[in-house]
């Protein structure tokens, strides 16, 4: 069995805007990942920056920020066992367009660009990418409620 892990995810303004946020979670939910932490915030320019620097030498880079700080995004700390793997596999392959449906960007995004989802590639990046959205008193908050 694989081990339990977390994820980061992140609803992008395009699929915000189309009202796709509770099918996308609702999607998480059924596969077996359970949302351990949940906000919804407007990203600055410094943020998505900050959060996209990795690519900050690529073509696109300018453009992902401008499309990220676009409109509200929904961020969310995903659990469950092979968190990482099962959350890519719901999202489908970054290009919308070769993306099949039933996939999450095969039935919401548009393109490369507008994928709508984000999803961390692997366990250590989520824990990086994890920390830049939430604080541990943010995700400890929402487990102890769970466990309520």
């Amino acid at each position: 069995m694989a081990e339990i892990e977390r994820t980061l995810s992140i609803v992008k303004p395009d699929a915000v805007s189309k009202g796709a946020t509770g099918e996308i979670l609702r999607r998480f939910e059924e596969a077996g990942l359970q949302i351990v932490a949940l906000k919804k915030l407007c990203l600055t320019e410094e943020q998505a920056r900050g959060f996209y620097a990795v690519h900050r030498d690529r073509p696109f880079y300018r453009d992902l920020v401008k499309f990220m700080t676009s409109g509200p995004v929904v961020a969310s700390v995903l659990e469950g066992a092979g968190a990482v793997a099962r959350n890519r596999e719901l999202m489908g392959p970054t290009d919308s367009g070769r993306a099949p449906p039933g996939t999450i960007r095969g039935d919401f995004g548009t393109d490369i660009e507008r994928n709508a989802v984000h999803g961390s590639d692997g366990p250590e990046t989520a824990r990086v990418e994890i920390a830049f959205f939430f604080n541990a008193m943010e995700i400890q908050a929402a487990v102890e409620a769970r466990a309520d």
